[in-house]
């Protein structure tokens, strides 16, 4: 099996790094002392970097079915959804 270049990320690098990006975004946000226009940029980011972490989720999701039977990857269950907890208010 052929292995990517060193220098391309892992999707699991790639992932905390659009954590944190998302996460230092978010927090920007919340200040509210960014104009309209720079509110929307950064929701538009945001949107973008979020579908990037969701594609990660689901790259890992796939490695893991392969890895637990890669015979028949299909016929692996779904993950559960784990609920989301209340982020404890700063």
């Amino acid at each position: 099996m052929a292995r990517k270049p060193a220098s391309e990320a892992s999707p699991v690098a790639d992932f905390e790094t659009s954590l944190d990006a998302l996460e230092q975004l978010v927090e920007k946000m919340e200040h509210g002392e960014m104009s309209l226009e720079e509110s929307l940029a950064a929701y538009e980011r945001g949107v973008g970097l979020y579908r990037k972490c969701q594609g990660a989720l689901e790259q890992a999701e796939l490695r893991v079915r392969l890895l637990s039977d890669p015979e028949h990857p299909e016929s692996a269950q779904p993950f559960e959804a784990a609920p989301f907890a209340p982020l404890p208010d700063a």
